[in-house]
């Protein structure tokens, strides 16, 4: 199963376009730090911003300079069924170990919609797959039963879950019977969901802060659930940080102190207010990080 730290990571820009560099930098970066997984081309890669060149070219960086090091869990997701298989074969092709899938946003399917979505992209897609259930973000969600039924399917063998809803661990593990990866999608309530069942994050706060994430989720794996609550306290101040303003905006400026990239993001996201920043500063100051 995927478990531990996996790093939702930011797509780096020079001047709007793809800063290649910096991403094989922070791949290297990331590695060295002990990371579990990584997950290109996601929410917090911009991935509504991204061309269709660029989606793949982060997927066919990320994989490379991954080297099979970590599993490389590349970002398929689209409410067209069409364009996240599109994108599933060619995270295949590239040399990716799963897809992150979400699916809803704006068509608003119900349950029944959902489940032949992922049906549909699981029958015709050869990767395991990772549901990605985020309402906040796509409006609709992924009932518990519903999810139970998708993972009756061979390769859908996990779920990033984004609800904030901290029984749904619960819930789902008493339904699903095959191994399968609960990964919390938020990284402040992250150890409560690992109490819960889970088995680790895609984290943004792992972006910034790779080594203390990591830990966190060996704590946790080793159920030391006391200590694993004392290093998320201390994450805390980082993780509100970083989420002041939209995301990626956070991640991208704490990334650029560290001289990993830029802060540019691609808009409609805008640069950061100073007082944002001064949060940022303090929080990574706090934790040794600058």
């Amino acid at each position: 199963m995927f478990h531990g730290a996996i790093t939702a990571l930011i797509t780096p820009f020079s001047n709007n376009q793809l800063d290649e560099d910096a991403l094989r930098r922070m791949v290297r970066w990331q590695i060295d730090s002990g990371i579990n997984g990584l997950v290109p081309v996601g929410t917090t890669g911009e991935s509504p911003t991204l061309s269709e060149a660029e989606h793949k070219r982060v997927v066919e960086i990320t994989v490379e300079e991954t080297n099979k090091a970590v599993p490389v869990i590349a970002g398929a997701g689209s409410n067209n069924p069409i364009e996240a298989v599109e994108y599933s074969n060619f995270a295949t092709q590239a040399g990716a170990d799963a897809t992150l899938h979400v699916a809803g946003y704006y068509n608003r399917p119900n349950q029944r919609g959902l489940f032949a979505h992922y049906e549909h992209v699981h029958n015709n897609t050869e990767l395991p797959i990772i549901l990605y259930n985020i309402p906040p973000r796509s409006v609709v969600g992924l009932e518990v039963a519903t999810l139970a039924e998708l993972a009756k399917l061979e390769r859908i063998v996990g779920v990033k879950d984004a609800t904030g809803d901290l029984t749904r661990p619960i819930r789902e593990r008493a339904l699903i019977n095959k191994p399968f990866s609960f990964l919390s999608g938020d990284d402040v309530t992250c150890v409560a969901y690992n109490v819960g069942g889970g088995n680790g994050c895609i984290s943004v706060s792992a972006n910034v802060a790779p080594a203390q994430v990591v830990e966190l989720h060996r704590l946790c794996r080793e159920g030391k659930f006391v200590e694993a609550a004392a290093l998320q306290d201390k994450l805390f101040a980082l993780h509100a940080s970083l989420f002041l303003e939209p995301n990626p905006t956070g991640a991208k400026y704490a990334l650029s102190l560290l001289g990993l990239c830029s802060e540019e993001a691609r808009f409609p996201m805008m640069p950061l207010e100073q007082s944002s920043k001064a949060a940022i500063r303090t929080a990574m100051q706090h934790l040794d990080l600058l």
